[in-house]
């Protein structure tokens, strides 16, 4: 197990590259639902959804699996490597490990990924911005895991402070809130806060997080654009909500928080 910040051979560049593979953003989020799917996750539910934290419009994912280990999570934020099988005569979706890197990457600049398995949870960052600011030749992933007092071990020490420094996650006891929020749903479970959200030419994100709060939309000039391109008469609704895009997404109570719930097979 990797011990520590968890170094890869790629360069940061490779992880705005990689993302590129996704044109339109809802193939993004349709790769990371597959992960969800996958059997190693075996999660029964996914929520989406969008926050603001600490100023930064973020896309949240949610799921109801079996969480992951630090090693684990190791193997999914490095290029390259899967050890995916199939459960049950359920096949995983991504045999090649790339599929989180190439989406979350698309979505946005830095991800931060919580999970809770049985008696440890694991934290780790995935951020072009952190990859930038220490001026990193190759891909570095700052990994710790906390027993249930909250505690990590001395070996995580420098991956701790990097991920309290470059995330909007700024003591120990936010990270906690954000694993709470994880145990509030299920005993496991993985959380994936995404920030930095792409924009376009006018300095808005690209998805429209205000015309409906239980939805999030692709705005119309987007959509023109697409339309344009495929040289259609109309847009259907599938191109630009996600809601319609999951299908059988349904609205949660405001309460809650949610956004669209999607039920997996």
């Amino acid at each position: 197990v990797c011990k520590g910040r968890c170094p890869n051979t790629f360069g940061n560049m490779f992880l705005h590259t990689n993302s590129t593979s996704h044109t339109w953003p809802f193939s993004a989020i349709a790769e990371l639902i597959d992960n969800a799917y996958d059997p190693d996750v075996m999660a029964k539910q996914l929520w989406i959804d969008w926050t603001r934290i600490k100023g930064f419009d973020c896309l949240t994912f949610q799921d109801n699996g079996k969480g992951m280990t630090k090693k684990g999570m190791h193997k999914m934020l490095s290029f390259g490597f899967s050890d995916k099988q199939a459960v049950g005569g359920h096949a995983p979706v991504g045999m090649y490990g790339n599929g989180f890197k190439s989406s979350s990457m698309r979505l946005g600049k830095d991800a931060i990924i919580f999970s809770k398995i049985s008696d440890t949870m694991s934290v780790g960052l995935l951020s072009q911005s952190y990859l930038e600011s220490i001026q990193a030749e190759h891909v570095v992933v700052p990994i710790v895991t906390l027993g249930h007092d909250g505690q990590s071990s001395v070996e995580d020490a420098a991956s701790l402070q990097d991920i309290l420094k470059h995330s909007p996650f700024n003591t120990e006891e936010e990270l906690l809130t954000e694993l709470t929020a994880i145990t509030s749903i299920s005993s496991t479970g993985t959380r994936i806060i995404i920030w930095n959200l792409r924009r376009v030419a006018n300095g808005e994100t690209e998805f429209d997080l205000s015309t409906n709060r239980y939805d999030i939309r692709i705005p119309e000039d987007a959509c023109e654009t697409h339309k344009n391109q495929n040289i259609t008469q109309s847009v259907p609704e599938i191109i630009y909500s996600l809601r319609v895009s999951i299908s059988d997404g349904e609205p949660i109570g405001s309460q809650a928080g949610f956004g669209a719930c999607k039920y997996l097979p």
